[in-house]
């Protein structure tokens, strides 16, 4: 790596386990924080590392998703093994630790943004969030840092959440880049044999063999002491019979999403003298994991089938195969069963999440100090945030002097939302077709988005204006701000008309228009054409029709109206593209009529 930028003024701060001959060309800071979690567990008996060192993998894992350097020959276990990098490798990387085993901390949170802030720090990676559902804005810690951090020209990345559920995203500031979770083309299987010649396919990284198939049985048949079968169906701990369960292999069920679970249950199956264990998942998640035994995930339907054979068979058998790498695998990209979705719920104006990226199964950099690992697979929101700080990082190296929304913006429009087939994109469980409360604008295209014609910009004053039209007083404005903004000179009347890449309208009476601004960053002289698709039961018109652009860094505004022509339940979905030759400029239009609207 050339030599650290002489603008930079971070630290490298040594401690347990680490010290600033750590930090070099590439690490050139490495801070931690501990005022918030003291003064609330006012012990730090149980903290690994009082230092900027990683004792769990997360950080290491995203940190090199974001910016890794090149490394060779890259695998878990044999498994999706190759060459691999970070999106932008020659980037450098400043950690700011401020989570613990027992959660991150407001006052860590926050005095981590003010150093990353006076640091230089060009653009800051949240895999972190709060939990849903999200508190007000500036009760949010993270939304208030990255408010910060967005005025001072710091773009804010951030995880939409792994809760799954409509309106569980959270990270749901306009200032933010909010990311959902999408599959690649590749998968972890394991085949499980069964006696009758059936052959299911499950999600798994176990590499171990069974060698021989063996006894299955259902989890509810080897219930022990107080434990209902019910209970013991989900291998809760000491809810297994051992006389029962030794030797076999074991049909468990599993209702909601952690990883941790899911790996206990293979433990408690273990511990009672199973020999393998087929886990039925009932989110259907697809997310492979590192059992202890050899066992495979599979969803309700291929569950049932397998449950059924059981039921049937007078001496059933299975066997689990190793675990694989499958190429290939379609449909790609789909929305991760786990990825937190919209309505935002504060502010029903503001779509969120705002784009999609890979987050299921990835491989990437392991803390040594977690494990013997080096590399490991992991699973979530906080995986897909890294991508695309990555692209956001190689968007900030061509063009320095773009704001922190004209990135967004790049990202945005230029993201698709057909999978590889060129079908719509799908969301796990079902395959449903998923809506921009799954993907934002959709899966980001880094192939585009250094061409992406038009931005949407904003400044900060629009995010004043925004705070605002939500009803901000003065005494608030000015607790946020610092200073003495008020809202007499403020523009906006709604959050719609906030100059965003994305246009919601949550209760559409009758009708309804909201202006935007596009900036030319493409060829000087160019002529853009709109182009709608209509969301059911609402009729969309721009005006103009047509941009015309004498100049690179013009400024042109538009109008969209919303007008109902007939009745529609729910939220509806369209889009806007604004076209010139190739390029294609587009942004999810989403809009819900309200009950109360009388169509004449």
């Amino acid at each position: 790596m050339p030599p650290v930028p002489v603008h930079w003024k971070g630290k490298c701060q040594s401690g347990e386990a680490f010290n600033t001959s750590c930090c070099n060309r590439k690490l050139i800071g490495a801070r931690y924080y501990m005022s918030g979690y003291q003064a609330e567990e006012d012990s730090t008996n149980k903290v690994s590392f009082l230092s900027p060192r990683d004792s769990n993998g997360h950080g290491s894992h995203t940190a090199s998703t974001a910016a890794g350097r090149y490394v060779p020959n890259m695998n878990y276990k044999g498994l999706a093994a190759g060459g691999a990098r970070g999106g932008a490798p020659m980037a450098r990387i400043a950690v700011y630790k401020t989570c613990w085993d027992s959660g991150c901390y407001d006052a860590d949170l926050l005095a981590a943004f003010d150093d990353a802030i006076r640091d230089g720090v060009q653009i800051l990676s949240l895999s972190l969030g709060p939990d849903a559902p999200q508190g007000e804005y500036f009760n949010d810690a993270i939304s208030m840092g990255s408010f910060h951090a967005a005025t001072h020209g710091i773009l804010v990345v951030s995880s939409a959440g792994n809760e799954g559920n409509p309106g569980s995203a959270t990270n749901l500031a306009p200032w933010m880049l909010t990311v959902a979770a999408s599959s690649t083309d590749r998968d972890f299987t394991s085949d499980i044999l069964l006696d009758n010649g059936a052959n299911f396919s499950g999600s798994s990284l176990v590499v171990f063999d069974m060698n021989v198939s063996m006894s299955i049985i259902s989890a509810s048949e080897a219930n022990a002491g107080y434990f209902t079968p019910y209970q013991s169906s989900y291998c809760l701990e000491s809810s297994l019979n051992r006389t029962k369960a030794r030797g076999k292999v074991l049909v468990c069920r599993h209702s909601g999403s952690s990883t941790e679970s899911k790996l206990e249950k293979s433990k408690v199956v273990k511990e009672a003298g199973g020999v393998g264990m087929i886990l039925i998942d009932d989110a259907d998640q697809d997310v492979a994991i590192p059992f202890v035994i050899p066992s495979a995930i599979v969803g309700r339907r291929t569950g049932s089938k397998i449950l059924s054979y059981i039921k049937h068979m007078r001496k059933p058998k299975s066997r689990i195969l190793p675990a694989k790498t499958v190429m290939g695998s379609q449909p790609a990209p789909r929305i991760a069963a786990f990825s937190s979705k919209g309505p935002n719920v504060i502010t029903p104006e503001i779509l969120k999440p705002d784009v999609a990226a890979p987050g299921l199964n990835i491989l990437a950099a392991w803390s040594p100090a977690a494990s013997k690992l080096h590399f490991n697979i992991l699973s979530g929101t906080s995986m897909s945030c890294p991508h695309v700080t990555g692209i956001s990082t190689l968007v900030k190296a061509v063009y320095p002097s773009w704001s922190p929304s004209a990135i967004k913006s790049a990202i945005m429009t230029t993201a698709s939302i057909l999978d590889k087939r060129r079908g719509p994109i799908t969301a796990d469980p079902n395959g449903r077709r998923a809506s921009p409360f799954d993907y934002g604008s959709g899966f980001v295209n880094p192939t585009r988005v250094l061409n992406p014609g038009l931005i949407y910009d904003l400044q900060p004053q629009d995010y004043q204006s925004f705070l605002c039209s939500l009803g901000y007083d003065q005494k608030s404005l000015h607790r946020i701000m610092g200073d003495n903004t008020t809202c007499n000179s403020q523009k906006l009347t709604t959050p719609s008309e906030l100059n965003l890449p994305s246009i919601t309208v949550p209760n559409l009476r009758g009708a309804f228009s909201v202006n935007r601004t596009v900036t030319n960053v493409g060829r000087p002289r160019s002529i853009y054409e709109s182009m709608v698709s209509q969301p059911p039961g609402v009729n969309v018109t721009v005006e103009p029709k047509r941009l015309v652009f004498e100049r690179y860094g013009q400024s042109l505004s538009f109008n969209v109206r919303f007008n109902v022509v007939a009745p529609s339940k729910g939220y509806g979905f369209g889009f806007l593209t604004w076209r010139h030759k190739k390029l294609r400029v587009t942004s999810p239009l989403v809009v819900r009529v309200s009950h109360r609207t009388l169509i004449r």
